[in-house]
């Protein structure tokens, strides 16, 4: 049941390897552009609605329920419209466990005196002392954990759902090639209109189920990652 695994292994490796050679003595291919809503990461977004209240409209008024302008909200309000996605990171974690434990126990018992029957054992064995145990444990451990991470940038998004409750959907993607490495930052989520700032900005802390990812892929890429035969053994080698 598992040779046809092995034929299939072979043809996706043939396959990954004849694509990263039509690459060699190239600059990674940006990616082309399309739809942001056709991204994973904005896939149709379900949560949890509460119940839908009316609009109310004032009549004679110049003002808009919302606005921060008076003449025009400059403010993301429906699909398809952008806003910056200001990412500031800076992350650090340290934790230190140290735990240390010992034991130590010793255990003797005699019979020196028996009934009179301790005078019939043989005279190389000592009734006092007929059976001694002793038994010693330790053990000590130590962990240190340390995480410094930093990611300053700016990213356009688009929105790309209105959901009913009046929450938007965004999903926004960069890159960047410089020589022969690529940078590519992904971001999608879902924010309040109400936290949007007057020049059209989010934080990314106010970002709900935010997914944000930042890497590349290039000539220095390729050599701080392991080849595909290494990354194969370290999988399937159980030692």
């Amino acid at each position: 049941m598992r040779k046809p695994m092995i034929p299939l292994l072979a043809v996706a490796l043939a396959v990954t390897g004849c694509a990263r050679l039509a690459e060699i003595g190239q600059a990674p291919r940006l990616s082309e552009i399309s739809n942001p809503a056709m991204a994973p990461e904005a896939r149709v977004v379900s949560m949890p609605m509460p119940r839908a209240l009316p609009n109310e409209q004032v009549p004679s008024s110049l003002w808009r329920t919302g606005s921060r302008d008076f003449f025009r909200d400059p403010r993301a309000k429906q699909t398809g419209d952008l806003l910056t996605v200001i990412i500031n990171i800076a992350d650090q974690a340290q934790m230190q466990n140290q735990s240390q434990r010992q034991r130590s126990n010793s255990e003797k018992a005699g019979a020196p005196n028996f009934f009179g029957l301790e005078n019939q054992v043989p005279s190389s064995v000592d009734p006092s002392n007929l059976v001694g145990l002793d038994s010693t444990s330790s053990s000590a451990g130590n962990g240190t954990i340390q995480r410094n991470e930093r990611i300053a940038m700016r990213v356009a998004a688009v929105v790309t759902e209105v959901l009913p409750n009046g929450n938007f959907v965004i999903a926004g993607r960069q890159e960047v090639r410089v020589n022969y490495e690529l940078r590519e930052m992904r971001i999608a989520g879902v924010i309040r209109p109400e936290d949007i700032t007057n020049v059209n900005t989010i934080d990314y802390d106010k970002i709900a189920e935010a997914r944000i990812t930042y890497g590349g892929r290039g000539q220095i890429t390729d050599v701080q990652q392991p080849r595909y035969g290494q990354q194969l053994f370290d999988i399937f080698m159980p030692f």
